[in-house]
């Protein structure tokens, strides 16, 4: 197809669609594009766009800030974190206060999202709508309830110790800290030959 900016082109379709392959970089081609019509000229125009779209719109606490829209709808990104903007917002026209704003208010929830945390266990004690709960890899388990029958509060959350939690998570899940091994491999039983027949 030829090259651009010191790089080659190339289209082709991919698991989510028709794409421009420009060097090491994807760029995705709108769903039923007509590949044949598809020419440099063309490919060139969509990394142009991509670039542009791709282009900080501000700065935060001297990082980057870009805009989108995903699957879940427009967002921005500050600092690897994704952010999305509610409908009260316009997208095209964010102002600078209120990327501020924005990201301000997802910082504060992640500060606050976490409890206790123990990544090398994949295990970490956050709060919840409803009241702390234990994270282990994928499952979700609350925190149970105090002895005189009322919700456990954060603070009871962080005085727990990994000891404590592992205990909780066993009590839901039996074998969440069980070993798996491997079972033997079972041996393939004796060929029956003509010689072995009769004896």
């Amino acid at each position: 197809m030829g090259s651009y900016d010191g790089k080659e082109l190339s289209v082709s379709i991919g698991r989510f669609g028709p794409y421009v392959k420009w060097g090491d970089e994807f760029v995705s081609i709108p769903r039923g594009t007509d590949l044949s019509t598809v020419d440099a000229e063309k490919a060139i125009g969509y990394i142009k766009a991509k670039q542009e779209a791709d282009a900080p719109v501000g700065e935060y606490d001297g990082k980057p800030i870009t805009k989108g829209t995903g699957r879940f709808g427009p967002f921005i990104k500050w600092d690897g974190l994704f952010i999305n903007v509610p409908r009260r917002y316009d997208l095209k026209n964010l102002t600078q206060a209120e990327m501020n704003e924005l990201i301000e208010a997802r910082v504060s929830k992640e500060a606050n999202r976490y409890i206790q945390r123990w990544e090398d266990e994949k295990i970490s004690l956050e709060n919840a709508r409803w009241g702390p709960v234990i994270k282990f890899g994928k499952k979700i388990i609350s925190v149970p309830r105090k002895a005189d029958g009322t919700r456990s509060t954060a603070e009871d959350a962080a005085a727990l110790t990994l000891e404590q939690v592992k205990k909780l998570i066993e009590a839901e899940l039996p074998d969440a800290f069980v070993k798996k091994t491997r079972p033997p491999a079972k041996k393939a039983p004796a060929k029956t030959t003509a010689r072995n027949i009769g004896r």
